[in-house]
């Protein structure tokens, strides 16, 4: 049994603002552990090697296969080789268009490749039982050689709202049932009559199938977005580890989900040559999709909070409270959400917590830049920190990775002043070229290409004051880069 890990990591994880934002969105975090929420993706498959199929197959592990926002490229690649999660591809996104056509980019660079089974991962779930996932992922996979388009049923343990439902049907073969039904988010109501019933799974986005069973589902049901996603493909290029698929051709792709693009259209039938089944999971599983989750599956105190950071509470009980860069502190609270970021605090009930999507809403209506980026930027060379700013002027702390260069560039409207704090830069100044080692200092005038590098061995930190009438990220002219931006 050959297995490709197929992670999507496109989301943008909008209901953890501020932690999560656009251009660092939560699957790129580390909120469940040491590892980022797409380290740990790869990490739990770990050990199914060495285990076998229900045939009694030898089971292998190919090289993962991750579609990605074009704007995480950099970050999800090194986050990959910081752990040695080894991959064959990252497709990249120019813009998002839902998790079916991202699949369907993944079974066409896979189907010419032995048609293997794809275990299809979104990046952004927490799974603490890993046995009992490696137990259903192996009866899914037996399935999946069959032929089944398979799902993943979450057993509840709770009548949730936030879940969408799978209704299950006949039984068909160990654990696995034949799908009766995908059903919406329900309200209390109906989700306790859910859960009474014991026939309703939680849809837990996660799938199994050969990638030529899947090209097939997708020709059947959503023949347009295969014509698109195929063209998309056919006039992509390799960027270094990355293939970047025709931004022009996948504008024109449909946007749909897995489950209303084929799923749903699987449920009930189970006849003729496209069967859709699903396999319970019961292996605490949960998306991480709001505050309220982190809570539910995070250690606790002695007074059931969920804290981390510089904290101290006083008689408050049942709250998740981070604090990233300031003391925070508590007096009499309970059932609160208190997240502390470098450049925002946000405040919320738990049983509130899906609603700090509007607030995310809000910012953006507003033209607020607190959605897409932290104040900590990364870039492929390192990152920056926006540390003070007013009237013409901005003063930021950069860290440039050791061998790493920014880009040969030039500003309009504005110059630079560089302090080393820490490490030796090599600095191009119009045709010169000049080392500054730590206090020393240099100046970049307005309209003058230059480069900063890091030819030593250890992060080059320094500070930069940028003054001039305009200071946008946008006001750089690139004549050189290494990373193709």
């Amino acid at each position: 049994m050959n297995i490709v890990p197929v992670v999507l990591s496109g989301g943008s994880g909008s209901r953890l603002w501020p932690l999560s934002r656009e251009h660092y969105p939560k699957q790129l975090i580390a909120l469940c552990g040491e590892h980022t929420m797409l380290q740990s993706t790869l990490i739990r498959l770990h050990g199914l090697e060495r285990k076998r199929s229900q045939a009694g197959q030898a089971i292998t592990l190919a090289p993962a296969l991750v579609v990605a926002n074009e704007a995480h490229r950099f970050t999800v690649a090194d986050q990959l080789l910081q752990e040695a999660l080894p991959f064959s591809h990252i497709v990249l996104e120019p813009i998002g268009r839902n998790t079916a056509p991202a699949l369907t980019l993944a079974a066409l660079a896979l189907a010419q490749d032995g048609d293997p089974l794809m275990m299809v991962m979104p990046a952004d779930h927490n799974i603490a039982d890993i046995e009992a996932f490696h137990r259903a992922l192996i009866e899914a996979g037996n399935l999946a050689e069959q032929g089944q388009l398979v799902t993943f049923g979450v057993v509840p343990d709770e009548p949730e709202t936030g879940y969408g439902y799978i209704k299950v049907g006949d039984a068909l073969q160990g654990t696995a049932h034949h799908i009766a039904a995908f059903v919406e988010k329900p309200n209390l109501a109906d989700a306790q009559r859910y859960l009474d019933s014991g026939q309703y799974l939680w849809n837990s986005g996660m799938f199994m199938m050969r990638a030529s069973v899947w090209l097939k589902a997708i020709e059947t049901f959503q023949p347009q977005m295969l014509a698109a996603c195929r063209e998309a493909a056919d006039k992509g290029v390799v960027d270094q580890d990355f293939f970047r698929i025709d931004r022009a051709a996948f504008e024109a792709c449909p946007s749909d989900s897995i489950d209303y693009a084929v799923m749903e259209h699987l449920a009930g039938a189970n006849s003729g040559a496209l069967t859709g089944a699903v396999v319970p999971l019961d292996a605490k599983w949960s998306d991480v999709g709001a505050w309220s989750s982190l809570w539910h599956i995070s250690d606790k105190d002695q007074n059931g909070n969920v804290i981390e950071g510089d904290v101290y509470t006083q008689d408050s009980r049942n709250n998740l409270i981070l604090a990233k860069n300031k003391l925070v502190a508590t007096v009499g609270v309970e059932d609160l959400v208190v997240v502390e970021t470098a450049d925002a605090v946000m405040v919320a009930h738990k049983d509130r917590a899906q609603d700090v999507k509007k607030i995310v809403e809000q910012l953006n209506a507003d033209g607020r830049t607190h959605t897409k980026l932290h104040r900590r930027v990364y870039r492929p060379w390192g990152a920056y920190d926006s540390i003070d700013n007013g009237e013409r002027f901005q003063v930021k702390r950069i860290t440039v990775n050791p061998g790493a260069a920014l880009s040969l560039q030039m500003h309009h409207h504005r110059a630079e002043h560089w302090i080393v704090v820490k490490g030796t830069a090599k600095v191009t100044r119009g045709d010169e070229q000049i080392i500054v080692t730590e206090n020393q200092s240099t100046y970049i005038p307005l309209g003058v290409k230059h480069r900063l590098e890091n030819p030593g061995s250890i992060p080059l930190e320094l500070i930069e004051v940028q003054s001039g009438s305009y200071l946008g990220e946008d006001d750089i002219v690139r004549y050189e880069d290494v990373y193709g931006r």
